[in-house]
C-alpha cells in the first residue's frame, strides 16, 4: 500500500483509529493526516449551502479571529496524531487542513491524492440523531472509490490527550 488517508478530529472514535492502523495496516509509503474544519461548528446549515455559498463563507472568514481559532485547533489535532504515529515508528506523514463539509472534503482529498485506503473514526451516532445530523464515516464509506476502514467507539467521548481542544469543534 502506497498512500493512506486518515481523517482525524478530537473524538474517541478518531483516537481509536491509531490502534486500528497499528494493528491492521502494514505501514504504507506515506500517511496523509487530514483534519476538516467545520466553519459553522455543528450547525446543520453548512450542509445545506451550495458550493458558491460555501466559497463565499470561506472567503468571509479569512483573517477573522474565528478562522484563526479553527486553524490553531486543527494544528493541535494534527500535531497530536503526528506525534502518536512518529512514536510508533512511522515518519513519512503529511498533514492537510481543509474547510467545509467533512465527508465531502475527505472524499475530495482521497481522489486528489489517489490514496489506496481511507481510515476514519465513527462518532457513534445512532437512530434519530444520525438521521438528522448525518454521519461522516457513513457518507465516506458509502461514497469512497477506495476501501474504507471505520473504527467505531463504544461510547462518544472527547479525547483528553489533546490539550486545548474544544469539544464543540470535534
Amino acid at each position: 500500500m502506497n498512500k493512506i488517508l486518515i481523517a482525524v478530529d478530537d473524538t474517541k472514535g478518531s483516537k481509536n483509529v491509531l490502534g486500528v492502523f497499528q494493528n491492521l495496516v502494514r505501514p504504507p509509503q506515506e500517511v496523509l493526516l487530514l483534519h476538516v474544519q467545520r466553519l459553522e461548528g455543528r450547525s446543520l446549515m453548512i450542509d445545506m449551502l451550495s458550493d458558491s455559498e460555501l466559497s463565499t463563507l470561506k472567503e468571509s472568514l479569512q483573517g477573522t479571529d474565528h478562522k484563526e481559532k479553527l486553524d490553531r485547533h486543527s494544528e493541535k489535532v494534527l500535531n497530536y496524531y503526528r506525534k502518536e504515529f512518529e512514536n510508533s515508528g512511522l515518519f513519512n506523514i503529511r498533514t492537510i487542513i481543509r474547510e467545509g463539509i467533512p465527508a465531502d472534503e475527505i472524499l475530495k482529498v482521497a481522489d486528489e491524492e489517489k490514496v489506496d485506503l481511507i481510515v476514519v473514526g465513527s462518532n457513534g451516532k445512532r437512530g434519530l440523531n444520525r438521521l438528522i445530523t448525518g454521519c461522516v464515516s457513513y457518507e465516506v464509506e458509502r461514497n469512497a472509490s477506495v476501501p474504507v476502514i471505520v473504527e467505531k467507539p463504544e461510547t462518544r467521548e472527547v479525547v483528553h490527550g489533546i490539550k486545548g481542544v474544544s469539544p464543540q469543534l470535534a
